[in-house]
């Protein structure tokens, strides 16, 4: 369960502006595609069954009714995860653009405002796969790859700066000369959406662009 929520918890980190290197040592991005127009129109009809289906959790509240689950609501974050597992297991097996897997907030001054959310899919997924759901030519997708996490009874004195999602290990050889475990990807891929963004650049943007 440490492992998990440590995992966890870089990835959030590591989905955040500002961490570069950590991106190109420990993310996979699908590649761009030629941008057609039913690429576009494909990418404004997601988007606009995207503002519909997540119209009620604009209170954060309905979210959490719903079986949402905020993670780490202590830690100072751009950008707060509120995620259904239930949709998690339903998007590796259909895409509804109304259902995505996590809520995306950030905080308010009465508690949280709704910015987006992230669809997820298997990480065993191909880019073709990827690209039925949410044209590659519009979005990128990404994978957090080459996690090399502490060992288990380190973990409170580990060396961030070389361990996690935003640590210098990210080869196999490296994790193990540092006594550490590697696992090549963790969770699956992911795709943010800010469907309140007024062009498809900024609706299919990697990050929500900050105030």
């Amino acid at each position: 369960m440490a492992d998990e929520k440590s995992n966890e918890k870089a990835a959030v980190h590591d989905m955040t502006p500002g961490h570069h290197d950590a991106h190109s040592l420990h993310m996979t991005m699908t590649a761009m595609r030629p941008q057609t127009p039913e690429d576009i129109q494909r990418a404004n009809e997601i988007a606009a069954q995207l503002r519909a289906g997540i119209a009620k959790y604009q209170d954060y509240h309905a979210a959490l009714d719903d079986g949402f689950k905020i993670f780490l609501p202590n830690v100072p974050l751009p950008e707060y995860h509120f995620t259904s597992y239930r949709n998690g297991f339903l998007e590796a097996l259909t895409f509804d653009p109304a259902r995505p897997t996590s809520l995306l907030y950030k905080k308010s001054a009465t508690g949280y405002e709704l910015v987006g959310a992230m669809y997820t899919m298997p990480k065993r997924a191909t880019e073709d796969q990827l690209n039925a759901r949410v044209p590659l030519s519009v979005a990128m997708w990404h994978l957090h790859t080459n996690l090399c996490m502490p060992p288990r009874d380190h973990l409170r004195a580990a060396d961030w700066t070389k361990f996690g999602l935003q640590g210098s290990i990210a080869t196999r050889d490296d994790c193990d000369a540092a006594g550490g475990r590697f696992q090549p990807s963790i969770f699956g891929w992911m795709v943010h959406v800010y469907p309140y963004e007024d062009s498809l650049h900024e609706i299919f943007a990697m990050h929500h662009h900050m105030d």
